[in-house]
C-alpha cells in the first residue's frame, strides 16, 4: 500500500521555507531550491562565528597598534614590554582603553616600554 506524505511533508516544507524567507528568487519559494540554500547558509553561519571571532581580534590589534604608534612604540614591543613588566591585560581591553582612555593607554606605555627597554639590554 503506498503512504502518502501528507502532513509530516508539508510541516517539513515549511519549516524550510520559513527558514528561507528573504532569499533571492525562487530560493525563497520553490522547496528544492530553498532546501539546497537553506543548507548552505547553515553551513556558512556555522563557519562564520568562529570567523568573528579572528577578525575581531585582528581589529583590536590594529587598534592597539595605532594607539601603540601614537606613543612612540610598536604593537610588538609593546604587547612584550607588557608581559615583561607583568601587566596582565587581555588585547580587548586594550582596544577599549585605546579608543576610550588614551591617558590610560599612554600611562600602560610607559610601564611597557622601559621594560621592553631592559628586556633588549639583557639580551645583547
Amino acid at each position: 500500500m503506498r503512504v502518502k506524505g501528507g502532513f509530516t511533508n508539508r510541516r517539513r516544507h515549511k519549516k524550510v521555507l520559513k527558514r528561507a524567507s528573504g532569499f533571492y528568487s525562487s530560493n525563497s519559494r520553490a522547496y528544492t531550491h530553498a532546501v539546497e540554500m537553506v543548507d548552505r547558509a547553515l553551513a556558512y553561519s556555522y563557519r562564520d562565528r568562529r570567523v568573528k571571532k579572528r577578525e575581531i581580534r585582528a581589529l583590536w590589534n590594529q587598534r592597539i597598534n595605532a594607539a601603540a604608534r601614537i606613543n612612540g612604540t610598536t604593537y610588538s614591543r609593546l604587547i612584550g614590554g607588557l608581559a615583561q613588566a607583568g601587566i596582565e591585560l587581555d588585547r580587548k581591553s586594550l582596544a577599549l582603553l585605546a579608543i576610550t582612555d588614551a591617558a590610560a593607554f599612554a600611562a600602560i606605555c610607559k610601564h611597557a616600554i622601559p621594560a621592553h627597554g631592559e628586556g633588549l639590554a639583557k639580551q645583547a
